[in-house]
C-alpha cells in the first residue's frame, strides 16, 4: 500500500506525533495553517467518512474534542476547525480517513469554510422535510 498516512503511522515517514494508542495516531502537520494544526487518524486504513468503523471513529471525534481543548488551554487559541474531506468530490487528497485540527486564533487571518456561502440554496421546508426523511431512513 502507498498510503502516505500508513508510512507515517509505521514510522517510514517522519513525523511528529502528539498522541498514540492501539488504534489512533495524531501527528502535527508539517504544514500547519495555525500553531498547533494537527492531523488524528485511525492506525488502521479507512478511505473515508463512509468506510471508517463507528467506534474508531468515536475514539477520533474524541481526541479531537481534547488536543481542541489543549489548544485553548496550552496555546491560546480562541477556536478550532475540525476538517475531514471524504471523497474525490470533497476535494478529499489522501485517501485515508484523517481530521485537521486548526487552532484559531484572532487575527490569524485564515479564510477558511467560505465554500458554503458559494452556492447556499434557499429551499422551502417542505423541500427540506423531504431531503430529511432521504437522509435518515
Amino acid at each position: 500500500m502507498d498510503c502516505l498516512f500508513c508510512k507515517i503511522i509505521k514510522g517510514e515517514i517522519p513525523s511528529v506525533k502528539i498522541f498514540e494508542n492501539e488504534k489512533i495516531f495524531a501527528f502535527l502537520d508539517v504544514n500547519p495553517l495555525t500553531e498547533g494544526h494537527c492531523l488524528v487518524v485511525p492506525k488502521q486504513h479507512y478511505e473515508n467518512i463512509f468506510d471508517i468503523d463507528k467506534e474508531v471513529l468515536k475514539d477520533i471525534i474524541s481526541l479531537a474534542k481534547d488536543i481542541s481543548e489543549n489548544a485553548k488551554k496550552n496555546l491560546g487559541a480562541t477556536g478550532a476547525q475540525i476538517i475531514n474531506a471524504s471523497g474525490k468530490d470533497a476535494e478529499q487528497a489522501v485517501f485515508h480517513f484523517h481530521l485537521h485540527i486548526v487552532p484559531r486564533y484572532l487575527g490569524d487571518g485564515l479564510e477558511m469554510n467560505k465554500w458554503w456561502q458559494s452556492k447556499a440554496k434557499n429551499l422551502s421546508i417542505e423541500d427540506l422535510r423531504k431531503t430529511a426523511d432521504k437522509l435518515l431512513k
